[in-house]
């Protein structure tokens, strides 16, 4: 059973910006190279919230709306991991990133994924 690790949360002045981790392991007969990767937030009173995710094939990605001009995703396959690259964080940013990944070449924001992480904390300070 495939186990995700997401990393590299933190506090954050506003404006700021972040790098978060998402490391895959616990593969058996399909790879890292298989899996699309999606990542979540959940902050306090909130539904749980899509971000961004990238697929197996190249130019495959997709973002939340509002978040394209901010958001980097992207994933290094010999390194089992996709990192989120956060830029003008903002208070309303603060929550618990997870990520999360499902058999598939393409991604959605629909929280139909095999596994999931436990998430870091994101905390942005005004």
């Amino acid at each position: 059973e495939v186990q995700l690790q997401a990393s590299g949360g933190g506090l954050v002045q506003a404006g700021g910006s972040l790098r978060l981790s998402c490391t895959v392991s616990g593969f058996t007969r399909f790879t890292f190279s298989d899996y699309a990767i999606a990542w979540f937030r959940q902050a306090p009173g909130k539904e749980r919230e899509g971000i961004s995710c990238i697929g197996t094939v190249d130019g495959s990605t997709y973002f939340a709306d509002g978040m394209e001009s901010r958001v980097t995703i992207s994933r290094h396959n010999d390194k089992n991991t996709v990192y989120l690259q956060m830029n003008s964080l903002a208070p309303d940013d603060t929550a618990v990133y997870i990520c999360a990944a499902v058999r598939s070449a393409y991604c959605t924001l629909i929280p139909l994924y095999e596994a999931w992480g436990q998430g870091t904390q994101l905390t942005v300070s005004s």
